[in-house]
């Protein structure tokens, strides 16, 4: 396998069919559908610019309109439900999911577009382009939060990206809501840190049946106490479990070797997105051709 291919022959087979093909209309001869995967992979895995892109993929913009096309269909959401609906089928996923997010610098050529400054707006729809573009001034500087629910052992379910000052603990239900493989929706625990303790997710998660393992920060203690037997009882805790949360750190980190992830180059906040999913595809595919 050369340095221009990542995907192997098991795990091309398992996504090929999803892949743009002809449409048997006259024209230009079709690109070939795995050289320009590989090509997107490769851009975001090296971070270099479109233009930068070897000429063994072919012109560089016929990889970026690929890239552009499959985000704005969903193409690799598709992918990665048809990846979840395989593993889920196979036993191969932990429903004790975790959630958390992570920051990516906006490089310049990420900025330079009108933004309209407010509350994301893509929680129900991620494949909608947001006003701000997913970028908003966070104590780093101009930045995109990464949103992720991962099963058991770090692997990704459900992605969703926001403005770098946008709040943890309000994402979780979304996040929650856009759960779905095949025909469940409902994960068995929900593992988080303290940013996602707050009345209504709690509330939520009780109200769906999931086991709440997010521990109470210390005001919220303190202000439960004050109100003596009015502030009801201490919620549950499962410290033992917990600790199992660090999947979804250590995914973090697998996300953030490819160097068009840590750092924002994308102008649109779909066409980003997109390219986390695509790393999250690759760990799928990885696991499953590795599992026996």
């Amino acid at each position: 396998m050369s340095r221009f291919q990542l995907l192997s022959d098991d795990q091309w087979a398992l996504i090929a069919d999803l892949m743009p093909g002809p449409t048997g209309k006259k024209g230009r001869p079709f690109a070939d559908a795995r050289l320009m995967v590989e090509g997107i992979i490769y851009r975001y895995r090296c971070g270099i610019a479109w233009r930068d892109l070897p000429e063994a993929f072919g012109p560089w913009q016929t990889a970026w309109q690929w890239h552009k096309r499959m985000a704005d269909d969903g193409t690799w959401d598709q992918v990665q439900s048809r990846l979840h609906e395989y593993a889920d089928r196979a036993g191969l996923i932990d429903w004790d999911i975790s959630v958390d997010s992570t920051i990516a610098r906006a490089h310049q050529h990420a900025t330079n577009v009108t933004r309209v400054k407010g509350p994301s707006s893509n929680y129900k729809n991620p494949l909608l382009e947001p006003s701000d573009h997913a970028v908003g001034r966070s104590r780093g500087g101009l930045s995109t939060k990464t949103h992720q629910l991962v099963d058991g052992r770090g692997l990704p379910l459900v992605t969703l990206v926001t403005a770098g000052q946008d709040g943890d603990s309000p994402m979780l239900i979304p996040l929650l809501e856009g759960l779905r493989v095949g025909r469940r929706t409902r994960p068995a625990a929900a593992l988080g840190d303290k940013a996602y303790s707050s009345r209504a997710n709690r509330a939520y998660l009780r109200r769906r049946g999931i086991e709440t393992v997010i521990p109470e920060p210390r005001d919220q203690q303190a202000h439960r106490k004050r109100r003596g037997s009015m502030g009801g009882r201490p919620p549950k805790f499962d410290s033992a479990k917990y600790r199992g949360r660090n999947v979804i750190e250590r995914g973090y980190c697998r996300l953030k070797q490819w160097r068009g992830l840590a750092t924002r180059y994308d102008k649109l906040a779909i066409v980003y997105r997109a390219a986390v999913v695509l790393n999250g595809v690759i760990a799928w595919l990885n696991y499953l051709t590795d599992t026996p």
